[in-house]
């Protein structure tokens, strides 16, 4: 019998409140879904906590504190994304503002093939011994990390670690050249 009664309490709770929650929730959220959906969460739980309805508690607060509290999470993530989105938007305009200065301030004259080969080799050159052998295999001959694992006698792990410290040097190198560094990274 109580079981009916639970039901019959938490329905007039519904039909009384639903509408009423879902505005409260809609001007804080904006949308009508989220709004109802987090309506819809707080009376989910009051029915798994229908004990609830049977003690002495204010339940409009108990409502609005659980609709208020859901709110501000969702709102919370919201601007959470939003922050991330606008960080990760500006980090690529950045990147983009870089590569356009770069281009537009690249020497038109520095196409000429003597002169490209000559900064690639030289910059190619001033890698240490290991670093520019490991180097070469890899993007020069093309051959993968695994092959030049084996034929070295070394572990991957050192094959990734010198690339890094090649590209390191190169972009050093090469900073007045941003686009060979590219070409060459990409070979």
């Amino acid at each position: 019998m109580a079981s009916d009664e639970n039901r019959n309490s938490f329905e007039e709770v519904y039909i009384s409140y639903f509408s009423k929650m879902k505005h409260f929730a809609r001007e804080y959220v904006v949308s009508d879904e989220d709004a109802e959906n987090i309506v819809q969460d707080v009376f989910l739980e009051l029915w798994e906590r229908k004990e609830l309805l049977n003690m002495p508690i204010n339940l409009i607060a108990y409502l609005f504190t659980a609709i208020k509290n859901r709110c501000i999470d969702l709102l919370r993530r919201k601007v959470m994304i939003r922050e991330t989105a606008d960080k990760l938007q500006e980090e690529h305009l950045l990147t983009l503002r870089m590569k356009y200065y770069s281009l537009e301030a690249f020497d038109q004259n520095l196409f000429q093939e003597k002169d490209i080969e000559q900064i690639l080799s030289e910059a190619i050159n001033n890698l240490p011994e290991k670093c520019r052998e490991i180097f070469v295999k890899s993007k020069i001959e093309g051959k993968k990390q695994k092959e030049i694992a084996a034929e070295l006698n070394v572990s991957i792990n050192t094959i990734e670690t010198q690339m890094g410290i090649a590209y390191k040097k190169l972009k050093t190198e090469l900073k007045d050249y941003l686009p060979l560094f590219i070409f060459l990274i990409n070979l």
